[in-house]
């Protein structure tokens, strides 16, 4: 179901959008934002702004206190957005603003691009001024002694926020900030804050709520004249209570599937090896190189990078442990059994390499070195410093050296990295329930539309630099700098349901077929029609209480054994045909193991 289709999810979005498709309002960058933002915009990001400046100018349509949900996808800028909206509303004569987000991790890395003029990230240009004033943008603990002609921005977490105005000290912001001033709430991965809206609620609960979402409420509706800007691309619109909630509030909807479908982010393509998980990785970072020399030979210097994602910390810091210890002692003889795999893109990375006339020992020497253990990363423990946090948002930079890192579930949300490359699974494990992915799943699934912004270059002056460029040209060998590879073991039922979490985030749309079934003008005129009632029925899921006729006994009847049989399969994972033909087959690629295993088990 497109969760859209529904008059009620896009009630207030059709309202702008068919003054902006009617010519009615220019869709354009108002001299504010494009004077003073170091990076120019892409045109959906403009028409963002436009009907961001369309919504808050019209009386008719702006409802006070003013709440707005821009629903993007993961990838598309939405921090780009807030900037811009930050200077916007500057401008209108507003100067206190609050981001919050769910966990520190984005605080830091959002600091970085709003405070920070010397990271790479920094959003705005060396000297912002808006209206012949020069203006700063500081952080605050509070809004008292502020500066009134800067931007103020207190960050905070969720929690953070909640705990310091329900249980104010001193020099802390409370609830009293919010009577005198106008303030601006910025929630970023907003998703987190409707706690309270899918919640049932007892009596004792509605008369006395202290949840973060009150708390945020109760900022909001402190002034008449106070917005609250939400920028998430994961909100369960499906759900009824928050469908109600958004309504009227979403702004702006910029999908997965439309920012696939203009080309900004990298395709994505299975690459299934049923090999141990150490040996995956080793051909993980084989394609890796071989990446990074397509790069290097067109011109580019690029650093491709893998993720290496395990099940928990533990495991994760084993593997990390044994891929160092695998690299340390790889040898020719292993590398060559390797490279004899069956696989598409391990067959043209050593195709490649031949062509540039590198040897296998010097094909090791490389990897031992681009994948040393100073440029190996871990990004699993609740301690990580600020500084580790900058590094991991800061992999594209030149100076930043580091090729792999090893995480579980840290890297979810708020990362922003362009040449990940690579994403190995170091697991094999499914927690599919009912035909439907599980939470696993969906979060790789995440991990992936993550992965899968794209990293802009431009080989001739008629390209777009961050736009995806042979689509059309599918023997291109650039294609694979466009294409994140996401290994995994070669489980076609695996697949299946990750294509599904796929589509359930938006990153591949539904297939669906509509048909109109059309009512005769007879039939309308009938008593049934018009007096009837209709009955609809639903699918209950069969449960043993209520079968009252004789079951079998549940007794396991087939043990199963999982044979490493060294096969490999790629898919295009949102390429349905490709999913759909990609299924599982037997081939014993090595007879002689049987002759191991002992008589009375054969």
């Amino acid at each position: 179901m497109d969760l859209f289709s529904h008059e009620g999810y896009r009630r207030l979005d059709k309202r702008i959008a068919t003054v902006i498709e009617d010519g009615l309002v220019e869709v354009a960058l108002s001299p504010t934002i494009k004077n003073n933002l170091k990076f120019s915009p892409r045109p959906y990001q403009v028409e963002a702004f436009t009907c961001l400046d369309y919504y808050l100018n019209n009386p008719r349509l702006r409802s006070k206190p003013t709440q707005l949900l821009f629903h993007m996808a993961t990838g598309s800028g939405k921090t780009l957005v807030m900037a811009g909206a930050m200077l916007e509303l500057y401008k209108m004569g507003y100067r206190n603003f609050i981001f919050f987000v769910n966990t520190d991790t984005i605080i830091r890395k959002t600091k970085d691009n709003f405070l920070n003029p010397s990271s790479s990230k920094y959003l705005f240009k060396e000297q912002i001024n808006i209206a012949g004033v020069n203006v700063n943008i500081n952080e605050v603990e509070s809004f008292e002694s502020i500066n009134d002609e800067d931007i103020n921005v207190l960050f905070s977490t969720i929690q953070g926020l909640h705990t310091k105005l329900n249980a104010p000290r001193e020099n802390s912001i409370t609830f009293d900030d919010f009577l005198d001033k106008d303030i601006v709430l910025i929630s970023d991965e907003a998703h987190h804050i409707n706690t309270l809206t899918k919640k049932k609620l007892s009596q004792s609960e509605k008369s006395e709520v202290t949840s973060w979402e009150y708390t945020v409420q109760r900022i909001l509706n402190s002034n008449v004249n106070n917005i609250m800007l939400e920028f998430t691309a994961t909100l369960e619109l499906n759900h009824p209570n928050i469908a109600s909630k958004y309504a009227d509030k979403l702004l702006y909807d910029y999908s997965l599937a439309k920012f696939r479908e203009d080309g900004y982010s990298k395709e994505v393509q299975t690459n299934q090896v049923d090999y141990q998980p150490i040996q995956r990785a080793i051909v993980a970072i084989l394609i890796s190189q071989y990446k990074k020399k397509i790069f290097a030979s067109n011109g580019i210097v690029a650093k491709p990078v893998i993720l290496f994602k395990s099940k928990t910390t533990a495991e994760s810091a084993e593997m990390e442990t044994t891929l160092k210890e695998e690299l340390q002692n790889l040898s020719v003889e292993k590398l060559l059994k390797i490279k004899s795999l069956d696989n598409e893109i391990l067959n043209k990375a050593v195709a490649y390499f031949q062509e540039l006339d590198i040897s296998p020992q010097g094909i090791i020497d490389e990897i031992k070195e681009d994948f040393s253990e100073d440029k190996i990363i871990s990004v699993n423990s609740k301690n990580d410093t600020d500084e580790k946090q900058i590094v991991i948002n800061s992999l594209e930079d030149h100076n930043n050296e580091y090729r792999a890192v090893f995480a579980v579930d840290k890297l979810n949300e708020g990362w922003d990295v362009l040449n990940l490359y690579d994403i190995v699974r170091l697991y094999d494990t499914r927690d599919a329930a009912g035909n439907r992915p599980g939470k696993t799943t969906i979060a790789e699934a995440q991990l992936i539309g993550r992965g899968a912004r794209y990293y802009p270059f431009q080989l001739e002056e008629s390209q777009e630099p961050d736009k995806r460029k042979y689509d059309n040209d599918l023997d291109n060998i650039m294609r694979s700098c466009e294409t994140l590879h996401y290994h995994c073991s070669h489980n076609p039922r695996y697949i299946q349901e990750l294509n599904s979490a796929l589509r359930q985030i938006g990153l591949f749309p539904e297939e669906k077929v509509e048909v109109d079934l059309i009512l005769k003008d007879e039939f309308k005129e009938t008593p049934l029609y018009k007096n009837g009632f209709i009955f609809l029925n639903k699918k209950v899921k069969n449960s043993p209480k209520t079968l009252l006729e004789y079951q079998e006994p549940d007794i396991v009847k087939k043990h199963v054994y999982a044979l490493r049989t060294n096969r490999s399969a790629s898919t295009t994972i949102l390429d349905n045909t490709s999913v759909k033909q990609n299924k599982i087959q037997a081939n014993y690629s090595n007879k002689h193991l049987f002759s191991l295993w002992d008589k009375t088990i054969i």
